[in-house]
């Protein structure tokens, strides 16, 4: 914090501590589980619920992620101005934060289908579990895939208590799609990781391993949304929204390679959030009409 300027406001620095603009990542997801759970639109009682589910674990799993890196955080020169590292937050401010998170996320839970009230402490490890893998694995993008998947089969299962296999489908695809842009993102961290012995795709295989991972991912996430429409009653909005997925991807790997990494926030923050949006909003019109 600067010297002789006043800080944020309290709730400001939570919302930049939770990064709660990246919402747009997985939170469209999970309605486009939801709508397509009912082949229809969701009652307003299940979309508030899913919605507040979703804002809570997600505002968990980044303060509990902050919590666990704030020590790799103060060390790194693109996160040492982060709210714990650089003293806006303290540590606990921040663990009432996860607190009150979690009570938010289990108080959405009950409100949903019975089945959710015994499944919510997977969601719940997979955050705690998640900051730590960088430190053993490079495995650790597919397990951060694989929490964000969640969104889409937990609104399913909120909603109907059912976990059919076109659901799971369509977490594959948030997994794959997620755990691709990651590789993405260990780019900006690759000197730092080698030198605090941190774990990933690009430390591990290099930033050529880093973008053909990426690429795979990407291919695989839009089959997985194939399969999983060839499973459903979808409409012609639905197979757009695929191509468009598809498009929108194509575009983003065209805008880095190795070597040229200049528009790598455009790639990874820009485009991932169209992306979800995009998809999103043909899902729903497909399902509602």
């Amino acid at each position: 914090m600067t010297v002789g300027t006043a800080p944020a406001p309290l709730p400001t620095r939570f919302a930049r501590l939770v990064k709660v603009e990246h919402t747009v990542f997985a939170l469209p997801f999970a309605y486009v589980g939801a709508f397509l759970a009912v082949a229809g639109t969701p009652s307003g009682h299940d979309l508030l619920w899913i919605t507040l589910a979703m804002v809570g674990a997600r505002s968990l799993a980044m303060a509990l992620n902050r919590l666990i890196d704030a020590g790799i955080d103060a060390r790194n020169p693109r996160t040492a101005g982060r709210e714990l590292p650089s003293g806006q937050l303290s540590v606990p401010q921040v663990v009432v934060f996860c607190v009150a998170s979690l009570a938010l996320f289990l108080a959405a839970v009950w409100e949903l289908d019975p089945l959710v009230r015994w499944l919510w402490p997977i969601p719940v490890a997979g955050f705690v579990v998640y900051p730590y893998l960088k430190r053993f694995t490079w495995l650790c993008h597919l397990w951060l895939g694989a929490v964000d998947g969640l969104a889409p089969v937990g609104a399913w299962v909120a909603i109907t208590g059912r976990l059919p296999w076109q659901a799971w489908m369509l977490g594959a695809a948030v997994a794959l799609w997620v755990g691709g842009f990651d590789l993405f993102y260990g780019l900006f961290d690759e000197e730092i990781d080698r030198r605090e012995g941190l774990h990933s795709v690009v430390t591990r295989f290099g930033v050529a391993g880093a973008f053909a991972g990426a690429r795979l991912a990407h291919a695989a996430t839009v089959a997985c949304l194939v399969a999983a429409g060839l499973g459903l009653p979808v409409g012609a909005l639905y197979w757009l929204g695929v191509a468009a997925v598809a498009v929108l991807l194509a575009y983003e790997h065209s805008l880095v390679r190795p070597g040229e990494l200049r528009r790598l926030d455009t790639a990874f923050f820009t485009m991932n959030g169209v992306i979800s949006v995009v998809f999103a909003a043909f899902v729903i019109v497909d399902a509602a009409l």
